[in-house]
């Protein structure tokens, strides 16, 4: 079969001819019809999150089952599935509590190791979806429903880690939330899923009003902007963004769910918070957090640091998209062939476009 597999940290990955992987008593083969693009794929595979090289990465797959192991109901065979990528013990605390991303043994299909203990099933499963085939544990595909295409289910991960962050904000009914970095994947995904979670006003934020006009247009709710390239060169210094944001919601916002990876709008954006308000981040910023715990008692904020996404989360989004209250179809800009995954992946890494959801069609 064709696969693109990682050699080591910071080469292209590369386009090899490879053997069909075997399923084992309790896996299954899954055909790849989509398999997601995530900015963060390079990085984690420069940091050396990637244990086992050469590899195949690729944690969003959603396809045809191909084959059932000795002890997997046959039936599933020729069943459209999407596959939930994060392997864990399924025994510990965090496993039998709904956070089964914080086991000590986590760790992802075609993506990296996280976790702190052994990783037994990472070893056998580490290959992902940028292939023809993968083998994965029959116990972690979900049936999708009519429907629902395969290129949405491929990105069902991305919509799920939306769900729980929007979980964590805990929104009041007829709440505003304020969503950073919203041109991106998962600022895109929150905008659909909002609606469902409590929010009943958003404020957009993100580099440019041309990129966020269609981020825009496709909110079912009643949605503001904020460009950052509109505050001025000194909008960081100058606080611009809590400003702006203070001025479109005068008694703060109920929320505000953060993807910047860097910089100074994290704080802002907290600061344009109501009293009792929450901060909810996923977007891995590094720059440190100006407010005291006296502060956050002061205001009566609530700061959640969450990541990725549980079967409970992936379960919320399959029934929305099966009852037909969530489309996502038009979430997915960019459709690449598995020869360019190099060229889609550096075309997601200049974004010099908008780009929301770019998926690999082996």
């Amino acid at each position: 079969m064709a696969a693109a597999r990682a050699h080591d940290r910071t080469g292209p990955l590369r386009l090899e001819k490879v053997t069909v992987p075997e399923p084992g008593p309790h896996d299954v083969l899954v055909r790849v019809a989509s398999a997601g693009l995530a900015p963060s794929l390079t990085k984690l595979l420069a940091r050396g999150s990637f244990k086992h090289l050469p590899t195949v990465p690729g944690h969003e797959i959603a396809g045809t089952v191909a084959e059932a192991g000795a002890e997997v109901d046959p039936a599933l065979v020729g069943t459209r599935v999407r596959v939930h990528a994060i392997l864990a013990c399924r025994t510990c605390r965090y496993c039998r509590s709904d956070r089964e991303q914080m086991c000590p043994s986590a760790a992802m299909i075609g993506h990296g190791a996280h976790g702190t203990g052994p990783m037994p099933l990472y070893e056998r499963y580490h290959d992902g979806g940028l292939a023809e085939y993968v083998r994965v544990p029959s116990w972690l595909v979900d049936l999708l429903p009519d429907g629902v295409s395969l290129d949405v289910g491929a990105k069902v991960h991305d919509l799920a880690n939306a769900a729980r962050a929007l979980k964590c904000a805990a929104l009041p009914p007829g709440g505003t939330l304020v969503i950073t970095a919203a041109t991106g994947t998962m600022g895109t995904a929150t905008v659909k899923l909002a609606p469902f979670f409590g929010a009943a006003r958003l404020v957009l934020v993100g580099r440019s009003a041309q990129r966020l006009e269609p981020v825009r247009a496709i909110s079912p709710l009643p949605a503001e902007t904020v460009a950052l390239d509109e505050l001025g060169r000194d909008w960081e210094a100058e606080h611009a963004l809590t400003a702006r944001l203070r001025t479109l919601i005068p008694d703060g916002a109920d929320a505000v769910i953060d993807f910047l990876p860097r910089g100074g709008g994290t704080a802002q954006a907290t600061a344009a918070l109501a009293t009792g308000g929450t901060l909810v981040h996923m977007g891995g910023n590094r720059t440190p957090f100006p407010y005291s715990a006296r502060d956050l008692q002061h205001h009566c904020w609530r700061v959640v640091g969450t990541r990725a996404c549980t079967r409970t989360d992936t379960a919320t989004v399959l029934d929305l998209l099966g009852s037909g209250a969530l489309r996502a179809d038009d979430l997915i800009t960019h459709r690449y062939p598995l020869a360019e995954v190099n060229e889609a992946l550096a075309a997601m890494d200049r974004r010099e476009e908008p780009m929301w959801m770019a998926v690999v069609n082996p």
